[in-house]
């Protein structure tokens, strides 16, 4: 390589400066972004104080078998110490690969998954079609939007306590049934019947939502591409995927995320619906760790706060393969 001397300065041109070391970088980027560490800091302290310091704890909970009877806890005015013991890995292996792992995890775990993508699947597809609908030029299109989104707006506790009074054995639902000539399931008692009625109160809930979103996706793809497409003979299925498809590519991937993580740590609607007693084989996983830790005598905080580490654990997982899987399909894409 040549070297260049510059006779006014005596400066070497042509060869790299050493790297500063790891101190010198940390100072030269805290005299740069002062201002930005200064702003970002109380959102750190924040999250470190109700995301990091619960999370932390949980896992170090995972690893005892801290349970109601052996913590710290106070009774009137005298003070119980904690006696629980460190027990490594083994409330993990006990989950997974204990004599009952099948009946208290991997059952749930796979009616878990069922669930996510029944409902991510129903709330994709039917919010995909209104959002189409609602993408049209038609009469009263506002007033439809609004009707649309009032399942969402509404608490989600209001409309799940109104889907339970309208599912229950005298309910609206099985009048209706009973009226058209069609036995009345007993919905919040069969456990065939619980289970679809769970994803359909969740459908009915996440719907909206999915729907509002590809909306907006639909309403930023350019309408030049869909007139090109028919000036050349597309026909409406072509268009949709040759055109639709592709410009939501980057909303879809999103909401379907979304809608993932959402559902799969899906705690209300099940909770409400029928609570940790009533249905035990519509208990998805997160429901089920709450029983455990809150909802049995003694209650067992070990391995409930296992279960959550395991939940974390699993959609982060999924998430990584996500991403990649994406990444992988943008570039054949290309």
């Amino acid at each position: 390589m040549t070297v260049a001397i510059d006779r006014a300065t005596g400066e070497r041109r042509g060869e790299r400066a050493p790297r500063p070391g790891l101190a010198q970088r940390l100072k030269n980027g805290y005299q740069r972004y002062w201002y930005a560490y200064a702003m970002i800091a109380p959102v750190v302290v924040v999250l470190g104080v109700l995301v990091g310091y619960p999370l932390v704890r949980g896992f170090y909970l995972t690893l005892t078998d801290a349970n109601s009877l052996n913590s710290a806890r106070t009774i009137g005015v005298n003070h119980i110490d904690a006696t629980y013991k460190f027990i490594g890995l083994d409330n993990y292996q006990d989950i997974l690969f204990g004599p009952t792992a099948y009946d208290r995890f991997w059952s749930h775990f796979l009616w878990t998954v069922f669930w996510t993508v029944a409902c991510v699947t129903l709330h994709y597809l039917i919010g995909l079609g209104l959002a189409m609908m609602l993408d049209q030029k038609l009469r009263g299109r506002t007033f439809y939007r609004v009707l649309l989104v009032l399942p969402w707006a509404v608490p989600t506790f209001v409309t799940v306590f109104s889907w339970r009074i309208m599912l229950a054995d005298g309910g609206v639902v099985n009048q209706v049934l009973g009226a058209l000539h069609l036995p009345g399931p007993a919905w919040l008692e069969d456990p065939f019947w619980q289970r679809f009625a769970a994803i359909m109160v969740n459908t009915w809930c996440g719907v909206p939502f999915m729907m509002i979103s590809l909306l907006g996706g639909l309403q930023s793809i350019d309408s030049t591409l869909y007139e090109a497409a028919e000036m050349d003979g597309a026909s409406a299925w072509q268009r949709f995927r040759h055109v639709t498809l592709p410009g939501l590519r980057s909303v879809s991937s999103t909401v379907i995320l979304l809608g993932v993580i959402w559902t799969f740590n899906q705690f209300v609607i099940i909770f409400l619906l029928f609570g940790t007693t009533s249905a035990p084989d519509a208990q998805i996983l997160v429901t089920w760790a709450y029983k455990l830790g809150f909802g049995q005598q003694p209650r067992d905080f070990a391995q409930s706060a296992a279960y959550g580490v395991l939940l974390l654990s699993i959609l982060t997982l999924f998430t990584s393969f996500y991403f990649r899987w994406l990444k992988r399909n943008d570039q054949l894409a290309v």
